[in-house]
């Protein structure tokens, strides 16, 4: 998924737009509408998280010229401007979401993740190899039939698949794996996918999970003949 920070903090920017790089989004910055404008131009995005107090205008503009526009990305408001008229505004006006600042990583990533799933242009099914899934049902398929791991394995090969090709840091992994029910041992990343490999295969999904040494994961399509990694 990628997504456009429009934001003219650069520190702040630079910290979002990695922790969102981490969290398995492809994040570009902008600083100014101006800059905004040429992105979305030449760029398609999932979602724009955007400031209002810019340097060339008031974010609410934008806002407003993307609601007519076909297709245009859900917009997530991220602002220090919290005042009630102020979030209806940014509201009333075609804004998916309003943040008021201070916002944190985790609140943003999962409120971005909303969005989608409330369905942006990222409502299109995600397919690699043999693997398909439907961000909004959460449905996984290999090859048309249901395929339906265990709660870990899923939410493993979910976030590799939505971040594919990019790799995926093993941190943001065992981020995601703590969000669930049981405690996290050390090595667990480790052993769902080696479990998460063996299902995969056994199933004939044509993707390879590699590992990206220093980093984490990456999921990638299967090159035939090609020995897959234990």
């Amino acid at each position: 998924m990628r997504v456009l920070l429009v934001e003219d903090n650069a520190r702040l920017a630079q910290l979002l737009a990695e922790g969102l790089r981490r969290a398995g989004w492809q994040a570009d910055t902008g600083g100014s509408l101006e800059e905004a404008e040429a992105a979305l131009a030449t760029g398609e995005y999932d979602a724009v998280v955007l400031d209002r107090g810019l340097p060339d205008g008031d974010g609410i503009d934008l806002v407003r010229r993307l609601r007519h526009r076909l297709g245009a990305p859900p917009v997530l408001m991220m602002t220090a401007r919290g005042e009630v008229a102020e979030v209806v505004e940014g509201l009333d006006l075609g804004a998916d979401d309003y943040m008021v600042k201070p916002v944190s990583l985790v609140e943003l990533v999962a409120r971005l993740n909303a969005a989608q799933r409330r369905g942006g242009r990222g409502a299109a099914p995600l397919v690699l190899g043999a693997v398909s899934l439907d961000p909004l049902s959460r449905a996984l398929t290999v090859a048309d039939a249901p395929f339906d791991p265990p709660p870990r394995e899923r939410t493993l090969l979910e976030v590799l698949l939505r971040a594919a090709p990019r790799p995926v840091a093993k941190e943001t992994l065992e981020a995601r794996l703590a969000g669930l029910d049981r405690a996290v041992q050390p090595n667990a990343v480790e052993v769902y996918v080696h479990r998460l490999r063996a299902r995969l295969g056994q199933a004939g999904a044509g993707v390879v999970i590699q590992t990206v040494r220093g980093l984490g994961y990456r999921l990638e399509a299967a090159v035939p003949g090609e020995v897959p990694p234990p």
